[in-house]
């Protein structure tokens, strides 16, 4: 029987891979690994899936980001809950397997959603500062 899924279960699952994610957060080289095989899989989902993870790829650009120490106004624990979401995406260790059709793709939605929830505020500043970064390059 699968378990069920709720918002403090997904909450449970980005905090059991927390110190998965520190560790890779040490090393530049799996960061990027992670982050390829993440694009690779979302390229792979279906197209009504990919609409509800579309903040995955801004999610993705702050860790890059905070790796290569351009961004570096957030928490260490912020970062790295959104690697172990990451983690939990790509490492398949589904809670619903994804080849169950769309439910599969539950737990995924879940994990990813709750990143998001959970750290809003910190992608809403980093999403500023990108936009304020991005302006002052067309300045010089």
């Amino acid at each position: 029987m699968t378990e069920q899924l709720d918002l403090d279960s997904a909450k449970q699952l980005i905090d059991d891979g927390l110190e998965e994610a520190r560790s890779f957060l040490s090393d530049p080289e799996k960061i990027d690994g992670l982050l390829d095989s993440l694009k690779a899989q979302m390229a792979e989902l279906p197209e009504t899936v990919t609409g509800a993870l579309s903040n995955v790829p801004l999610m993705a650009s702050m860790v890059k980001s905070y790796v290569t120490k351009e961004y570096t106004e957030v928490s260490p624990k912020v970062v790295a809950s959104l690697v172990a979401a990451f983690l939990y995406l790509v490492k398949r260790r589904d809670l619903i397997s994804d080849n169950i059709p769309l439910l599969g793709l539950a737990d995924d939605l879940a994990v990813v959603t709750i990143a998001l929830k959970i750290n809003e505020p910190e992608l809403e500043a980093f999403k500023n500062w990108q936009a304020r970064k991005s302006a002052g390059d067309g300045i010089l």
